[in-house]
Parts: C-alpha cells; structure tokens; sequence
C-alpha cells in the first residue's frame, strides 16, 4: 500500500467515476484501475461495487476511507513539516474562505502575502461555512474564513475560532449612467436608485425596487430573506440565483439593486451604496483553525496577514469605516 493508491481510492470514492477521478488525478485510466485492483489484492478485499458503469463502495471501502483520508492528511503535514525547514521560502498553505470573502478581504490579503512570500503555495477553496468547516476537520484546509455563526462544541471540539471583523449589509446601485457606455443607448435600464455618500434607505424602501438576489444557500441570502419575511414584504425580484461577481456586475449594469456586505464595495467606482436601516444587518466575519494541530510558520504569516489586512480595511482610509469595525 502507498500514498499514490490511497490517493486514487479517495479520488474515485469522492467523484463515483474512474474517469473524472483519472483526470483529476492526471492519470490514463487504465492506471488508475490498475492501482486501486492492487490496493484491493494487498487489502484481500474489493473496495467498489462495479455495476452498469455505477460506482459505490463496498463495506470494506466505507471502513478504509476516513483511515485512508487520515493517512494522506498525516503525510501533507509531513510535507509541510519539512518545508518549515525552509522558513517561509517554500511551502504550501491551504486557505478556505467563503464567496462574498473572496472578493473582498481574501483578495487583498493574499495579494499582501504573495508579495512578501512568493515561494509559498497558495490553495484556495472557496465554499459555504458548514462546508468549510467540515474541510478543516478533516484535515483539507490550514485556516478558513467563515461568516456563519457556529458552535464550535457542536460542530468541532477541536476547532478554534477567532473574531476578525464585524460588517453591516449596504444596499448597492449602479453610479452615475454616464459613467457606463451603455447607459444612453436606446432601452438602457436603470434600477430606479442612485445613492449618495450618507444616504439610508430602509428594507421596506429596497423591497419596492427591483432586486438581484443571491441564490438559495448563501448565508447572504437566507439572512435577508428571512429579513424581508420577518418584515412582512415581498421583495421586487428581477435576476436570482447568481454568485458574487455575477451580482456586482448586474447590479454595475443597472438590472436592479442589491444587499451585499460592505467589505465588496472596495474598488468599485461603478457602484454606489446607502446604509440599509429599519432593520439594520450585519454579519461577523472569523477566522477558523484546528486547536490540536500546531501551525505552521507560512500558515501563522498568513494569519498575521490576514488580522493586518481587516486592519487596513476598518480604517478611514478605504471610506469603510463607518461599516467595518475589528471584532473586540
């Protein structure tokens, strides 16, 4: 048995195809199958259900897999272990983050570290927070930055979850028409707000004007959905279902208004924003690590970096302040 095996079994058992798990794995097919049919022989067991083309795993597959996962956690750890022999010349850290996070604090943040670490490898896995958590328990992920309000008892006794920022929810509109080349065009449209600095507008205000919405499944959306229920309104819809970016340049195009955490206005001249009240959301942004697991050098950098950049964008500086405020 190898790593290189339980590699590939952990592949297929993940994808339920030896093809997709071949080509992830950059390996021809016929490798691959030939590696898990040894990884049986030595097991004295088969590991998947072959039928009609459908993959499942069989009991002594389900029993291998967590061990199997372990192993290959085990062996990166290692791996990082020895690039801490390099100090911060090499290494690899593995970084989780949710969507809305990306385009905002993860975004500067790893730009920051790239510039002073340019040898270490940076993975990036962007998912939901119950996802992301999950990930950093089974030993996929160094840290992660999460927006969900968890338990760490309930999800991961040995979970540390530390505060890095607080930020209010803003109602954004697309600027000035004149700024967008389209906006005179003939059938031009326009969602009806343009906000100035300073401006509030209130929930029952933003649910009369046409709305792009995230969809179902972000934290984001469920929270102003509910908002919006609690309030007794209907909001105006006219594009759901979208991500981050998708909704940033709908709502830049003048399909309609949209609520976002304020973090994502960084950079963006092309869209405005008021201060939404009657009621007021925010959100808590943490930063999640494993409490039993020590750290390595690159992956402390890079929580330093991270603590720094929130720094940077809670203060006068980005025009966030008024938003954004470092967890106490």
């Amino acid at each position: 048995m190898n790593l290189e095996q339980l590699a590939s079994f952990v592949e297929v058992a993940d994808t339920g195809h030896f093809t997709k798990a071949a080509a992830t794995l950059h390996l021809a097919q016929p490798s691959l199958s030939r590696q898990i049919s040894t990884l049986e022989k030595e097991l004295g067991s088969e590991l998947f259900h072959r039928a009609h083309g459908h993959i499942s795993l069989t009991a002594a597959g389900e029993t291998l897999l967590p061990s199997a996962r372990r192993m290959l956690a085990d062996a990166e750890a290692v791996r990082r272990d020895m690039d801490e022999l390099a100090g911060l010349r090499k290494g690899r850290i593995r970084l989780g983050a949710t969507p809305t996070l990306c385009v905002s604090l993860v975004a500067e943040a790893i730009s920051d570290f790239h510039h002073e670490h340019p040898g270490v490898e940076l993975e990036l896995v962007e998912k939901g927070s119950r996802e992301l958590i999950e990930a950093l328990g089974a030993g996929e992920l160094d840290l992660a930055l999460i927006t969900r309000t968890l338990s760490p008892s309930a999800q991961m006794p040995r979970l540390r979850m530390q505060g890095v920022l607080s930020e209010d929810l803003v109602v954004i509109a697309a600027a000035d028409g004149r700024s967008d080349r389209r906006a005179s065009q003939p059938g031009a449209r326009h969602s009806g707000a343009e906000f100035l600095p300073g401006d509030t507008v209130t929930l029952t205000e933003v649910a009369a004007l046409p709305q792009v919405l995230f969809h179902h499944g972000y934290d984001l959306r469920e929270a102003t959905s509910a908002a919006f229920e609690a309030a007794g309104l209907a909001p105006n819809i006219v594009v759901e279902g979208a991500e981050m970016d998708a909704v940033l340049r709908f709502v830049e195009r003048g399909l309609g208004v949209s609520i976002v955490p304020a973090m994502v206005l960084v950079d963006r001249p092309r869209l405005t924003s008021a201060q939404l009240v009657e009621p007021s959301l925010s959100r808590t942004v943490s930063l999640a690590t494993r409490a039993d697991i020590r750290p390595t050098r690159a992956a402390s950098a890079m929580e330093k970096t991270i603590l720094d950049t929130a720094r940077v964008l809670a203060s006068e500086d980005t025009g966030l302040a008024a938003y954004v405020r470092l967890s106490e």
